[in-house]
This record gives C-alpha cells, structure tokens and sequence, in this order.
C-alpha cells in the first residue's frame, strides 16, 4: 500500500518519496530516547512538494485515514519531535537555501529556507558582519527550521533572547496544503483576513474567538511567561492592544503540530569577534551562584556554572584543562565559572575584565584567562559534557531527559540542593550545568536502557524532576519544546483551562490530527514505553560533538 502512494507522490512532485526500509530506518530516530518508523520518507525540493503531501494526507483524513506529517531538519530534537508515524518530511536535502540577505535594510535580515544548517548561516552572515545570536547549542548539525519549530535557545540567549525573538516572518503550509504567509497585520487587514472563505479565514476567525472568549485565562496564566515552550503559550503574543493579529509566535515553538514552515525571516545582529574570556575556580556550586549573580551586573555576553564533579570525571578520562595547573594535581574540582566579554572594543572588555577579576577575588577563585591562554583552549572548557557524557565501553548512557529547565535566581540555591537529594532519592548523580543569565539549567544522569528498572526510573525521574521544578517556581520546558519526551510531565504541571485552550488552538489549525500527533500532548504511558529505546547514543552527530 506504502509503496503505491509512494509511487503516486512522486508522479505529482518534483523531489523524491520512498517507502525504502533502509531509509525508513535511517529516519526513525532523532536525538531523543524514542524510536518510531515512518511510513514514508519525502524529500520535496520546492514548497509545493510539502503543499501536495499535505493535501493527499487531508485528503485521506477525511475519508477517515489518518497519515500524518512530520517535518524533520536534522534529526537533532531531543523530545522526539522529529520522528513519526506516516510520513517524514525531510527539509535538509533539498531545501537548504539562504534566499536574499537584507543587508541594505535597516532591518538587516535575512530570508532562508527551513532547512539550512544554522552554523552555515552564521558563517554566512560573519562575513558580512553580523549573525543571528540566539542560535541553539546545537547549531552545527541543526537546522534553521528545527530551531524556529523549538523557539531554541542557546549559549548566547540569556544576553539576547530566543530564537523566536529573531523571527519576523513565516511562509507556512497549513494542514489541508494551503499556503500562507505571517506577519503582523494592522486591524483592517486582519479584518479582511477573516473575511476569507478559505481555510486561513476560518484560522483567524477561530483564533480570534478563542482570544476573546479565554482573554482572561490568557492575562493572567500566559502573559510574562512566554519563555514556557509548553503547549501554545506564545499565543498571547498573537494579537495586541491595537487590533493588530500576527500568527508568526504562535508557529515558533510549536514543533510542527499548527503547519508546517517552508520559509522563515529572521532579524540580524552586529557581531562582535574579539572575545574576553576568564574560567574561574570556586569551592563549590553555591559560592559559583553567588559569585556569578554578582558578574551578572558586568552584562557578559556569556556566564556559566558547572559542577566540578563535570571535570573530575573528564580528568579521570585523560582530559587536561588550563585550570588543572592552578590547582592541587590531585584536588577535584568544586564549582567551575565561565564569563566572556564580546564588547566592540579593547578598552571595554579590558576594564570589565578589571572588574571582574577583582569581584572573583573576593570569592578566592582560581582564575585563568584569555590574556594568557589561547581563546579556542579556554572555549573548549564549555564542551566538558562531551568528554563526561561519552563512554568507550561502559553500559551506561547519558539521554537528554530533563535538560533545559529554567529556575528563577532567587531558588536556584534551594534548588541545588533539592536536585542533590532526588540524585540520591534514585541512585544517579545529577551535576548541574548552568546558564546564569537566563538560568536555564542542564542535568544528566547515567542509565542503562536495556535494563527495564533503568527504563522505569527514567520516566519517574522526568515526572520528579518535573515536579521539583515547578515547586522551586521554574519552568520545567525552557530550552525547547516538550516534544514526546517531556509532553506528560509538562501537561500535568498545567491547568486544565490551560490544557482546554491548547487543545482549542490546535484543533483550529489540525482538525483531522494529521500534523505531527502525539507530540505537544498527552501520550498513553504504554505508548511512550513501547517506543524507548534499549541502547542510547548520538553516532549520527558524532562529528560534530558527542554530547549535545
């Protein structure tokens, strides 16, 4: 049956669908814990390939055949986003093009198709001049898309923002294969908007009904919090005081469940490339928190935390790191602080380099700095995770289960301690990287998937985690989406009118469920466990790095 749709995909569209089993399988993971074969693979070459597959699929839907679409950039999501049932529509293989750079706009954007690498982008972009600073940790292997689909963050989003802050405009093919284009509207286009006796008419038309009907729900439990990536929170940036209505947050972060992106514009930046860099050795987490809430006031482009039990381990494995030399050879590590200046200008980072080093001398840091060591060495402390998280021979792996949380500054001390005693609660060490500037925090914890105990304290220990966070008044899905991996967690720290109004959203916008199910919602357990893998590693991304 596969095959006969396959062939009747490729009669109708200029790339290529197959039904192949090798690539099948080759699409059925993505960076997650989960494995879910597709159906089909497509590769379509212009946007009208993606609007075919999508109205075929709408087509069958209504005659009571669901299958689905999942767009796919490159494999990197870590909730299970990018992997499905039916078919998989692969951006990086054909569309993969940087459209038109706007340099003489005052604006400075430039306009991309879903599936360029984001690092590609950015290189392009220096050589100009600038870059799109909130692109995600994984921008060597990821594309434009998948960061867009997330709101990703990344190393440089607590000083400016997500990725969906960079977004202006959004080409978007709609469930039923209908193509639009988002951007703000005035009142009286929006009016003629839902005028529309089209698919696009009637989204508006709902949309608005349901922002009228739940604006309350919407003020009190969504404005403010819209770095929460569950659900469709960015929905109260939809329509503003003066009437004005732009779709274009509401398909940020919303991992391909509302339509799916053909084209995306994004804003630019000036880049600075001299950087100032200083790692900083403190006796433990709290002293590193407190010393480094305090450099927050020198507004760093970059400000981290990381447990030293992250760099005892990678000094176990033969790992050597320029602070090794400051301390005791045979000391651990307690806290490490990492802090770059990229200010225009050799006077500003020198003296916030002064100032800098005089507040870490009040904490009795060891400090190591780019005046004496070479920027790539000093950097490279920042990868530790790659040399902890990847194991020769041991059984052991480090999925990406809980990463990406936000804790507010004022908890994040009550919370190092809370994560201390659920690591003992279940037999892990859970070490803490932090992003202090927009406290975002990352753990990992050792586990072996083809052990069925392993498997078990794996989902208790997202649901605890969970629940830790939002006790410390976090938000448990920061970084990215919630995908599958994190979807029942998230949604049971919701409230239920909350949960009814995303529901109401994407029932809007996906009627007969055919974009990306089972993500962004509630999975049956046995589901969510007959999909877990048995072994876990990133072999696909190894050549970039192996931790991310």
């Amino acid at each position: 049956m596969m095959s006969k749709i396959a062939q009747y995909l490729n009669e109708h569209i200029l790339g290529e669908v197959t039904s192949s089993k090798a690539v099948r399988q080759r699409f059925s993971q993505d960076a997650s814990i989960l494995t879910i074969t597709p159906e089909l693979v497509m590769f379509p070459r212009v946007t009208n390939d993606i609007r075919k597959a999508a109205r075929f699929s709408w087509q069958l839907a209504e005659k009571g055949h669901v299958l689905p679409i999942t767009t796919r950039g490159g494999g990197s999501d870590q909730t299970g986003a990018a992997i499905g049932r039916g078919i998989i529509v692969n951006t990086t293989a054909h569309l993969n093009n940087v459209i038109h750079l706007g340099l003489k706009d005052k604006d400075r954007f430039v306009h991309v198709q879903p599936g360029v690498n984001f690092k590609t982008l950015n290189d392009i972009l220096n050589w100009h001049g600038l870059y799109v600073p909130a692109y995600p940790e994984s921008a060597a292997y990821s594309t434009v898309g998948g960061a867009v689909a997330n709101n990703a963050g990344g190393a440089l989003s607590g000083r400016f923002g997500l990725v969906g802050d960079y977004v202006t405009r959004l080409e978007v093919v709609l469930a039923n294969g209908d193509l639009i284009e988002t951007t703000r509207l005035n009142k009286r286009d929006f009016s003629t908007k839902k005028g529309l006796q089209t698919f696009e008419g009637e989204i508006y038309r709902k949309l608005d009904g349901l922002i009228e009907d739940n604006q309350k729900i919407i003020n009190d439990k969504l404005v403010g919090n819209e770095r929460d990536n569950t659900g469709y929170g960015r929905l109260s940036q939809v329509k503003h005081r003066d009437g004005s209505f732009d779709l274009t947050p509401l398909f940020v972060g919303s991992q391909g469940t509302l339509g799916i992106i053909s084209e995306i514009v994004l804003k630019t930046e000036y880049i600075s490339k001299d950087q100032t860099i200083i790692v900083a050795v403190v006796d433990n987490d709290e002293v590193a928190h407190d010393a480094a809430d305090t450099l927050r006031s020198l507004e760093p482009v970059m400000l981290e935390t990381f447990d030293g039990e992250l760099f005892n381990i990678a000094k176990a494995r033969g790992k050597k790191y320029p602070f090794f030399n400051i301390t005791e050879s045979d000391a651990t590590v307690g806290a490490i602080i990492y802090l770059q200046f990229s200010d225009f200008g050799d006077r500003a980072r020198a003296h916030k380099l002064k100032k800098a080093l005089k507040i870490l001398a009040k904490y009795n840091a060891s400090v190591v700095t780019s005046a004496d060591h070479a920027i790539d060495e000093l950097s490279a402390i920042r990868e530790v995770m790659s040399s902890t998280f990847v194991l020769e021979s041991e059984a052991n792996s480090f999925p990406p289960l809980i990463d990406g949380a936000h804790i507010p500054s004022d908890r994040y001390a009550d919370f190092i301690a809370a994560v201390a005693e659920l690591a003992k609660k279940h037999h892990v060490k859970l070490p803490l990287r932090t992003r202090v500037l927009d406290s975002v925090v990352f753990a990992r914890a050792a586990l072996q998937l083809d052990k069925l105990a392993d498997k078990q304290k794996m989902l208790k220990l997202i649901n605890d985690y969970s629940q830790l966070v939002d006790k410390h008044n976090g938000i448990f899905v920061a970084e990215s989406g919630e995908g599958r991996v994190k979807a029942n967690a998230a949604y049971a720290l919701l409230e239920d009118d909350v949960k009814q109004l995303y529901e109401q959203v994407r029932l809007s916008f996906d009627p007969f469920g055919t974009l990306n199910p089972g993500v962004k919602q509630p999975t049956e357990l046995k589901t969510l466990v007959e999909a877990l893998r048995s072994t876990y590693d990133l072999a696909d991304f190894a050549e970039y790095s192996p931790h991310s």
